[in-house]
């Protein structure tokens, strides 16, 4: 088994509240909308994103069993 290489596809700003996803499409991330409009947090902050140790970015890719 290989492993594969996972990577987030949503994350959120652990000091001002700042929420993004990634978008395939334009192939970066993209401020996530809210209840009251986008959640853009702070302009002044240096985000300290939600991805962390408990974040897997490798996981064990399943081979198809052979039938």
């Amino acid at each position: 088994m290989n492993p594969e290489l996972r990577t987030p596809d949503e994350r959120s700003c652990e000091l001002c509240g700042r929420a993004e996803f990634w978008d395939d499409d334009a192939g970066t991330w993209r401020v996530a909308p809210g209840d009251d409009g986008p959640r853009a947090g702070s302009i002044y902050c240096i985000h300290e994103w939600d991805v962390n140790g408990s974040f897997a970015p490798f996981a064990e890719r399943r081979e198809p069993a052979e039938g």
